[in-house]
């Protein structure tokens, strides 16, 4: 994915302005930071695996779009070493889902299920209005406003999954579904936090690089 360049044919337009841009993703990840914790909560209130991994995905969008957020105001080293936080934050909770997965293999007891569909089912309803407001700026600020957009239609997909598990965890009675779906978001998520971490490293030692010339002229 190529962000256009000033004077080329892919660029729109119809420019946005920047507090436009800003006032969308910072609205988007507030959004994304409020349903983690109502996710969280209820993962742990009915032993939901697949919730909890799920929630660390909202943790990710936040972090992700606070990353933009600050990439339109902020200099390329402190942007490296926010990203760095970031990526730290999102393997925290992702490390206890995982833990919780393999705790729970000992007594896989299902979660109930209609707090599990409810829940998901307002997953959906925030990821679909995020990604609603993001793909109204998402040709407007770069290769990272286009992955944004990208992860919460997709997020969506997951949420759906869910509500399908669900499904599966009512007529088989066993908790395997909620811990098997739940692992796969955790690699999934263990695997987002390594490649913002590794972006945020890029951008150091761009930094640095940058810092290196100046002091050179």
């Amino acid at each position: 994915m190529t962000t256009p360049t000033p004077g080329s044919a892919s660029e729109p337009a119809d420019l946005i302005e920047p507090h436009t841009l800003r006032r969308t993703v910072l609205t988007v990840a507030g959004l994304n930071f409020g349903y983690f914790w109502v996710e969280v909560v209820v993962a742990l209130a009915i032993g939901s695996v697949a919730l909890l991994a799920d929630s660390v995905d909202f943790l990710e969008d936040t972090a992700v779009n606070l990353l933009i957020f600050l990439a339109l105001g902020w200099p390329i080293a402190r942007r490296a070493l926010a990203g760095k936080a970031m990526a730290l934050l999102i393997l925290v909770p992702a490390l206890a889902a995982g833990w919780a997965a393999v705790s729970k293999a000992g007594d896989p007891a299902p979660p109930d299920v209609l707090a599990l569909v409810v829940t998901a089912g307002g997953a959906v309803v925030v990821n679909g209005v995020c990604a609603l407001l993001l793909s109204r700026i998402r040709h407007h600020g770069g290769s990272m406003t286009a992955a944004a957009f990208l992860v919460a239609r997709n997020d969506v997909l997951v949420n759906l999954a869910i509500i399908a598990m669900a499904a599966v965890t009512w007529w088989t009675g066993s908790g395997w579904p909620d811990i098997v779906l739940g692992a796969i978001i955790v690699v999934v998520n263990v695997g987002a936090a390594k490649e913002v971490w590794e972006v945020a490293t890029e951008e150091g030692l761009a930094a640095k690089a940058l810092a290196g010339e100046q002091l050179e002229a």
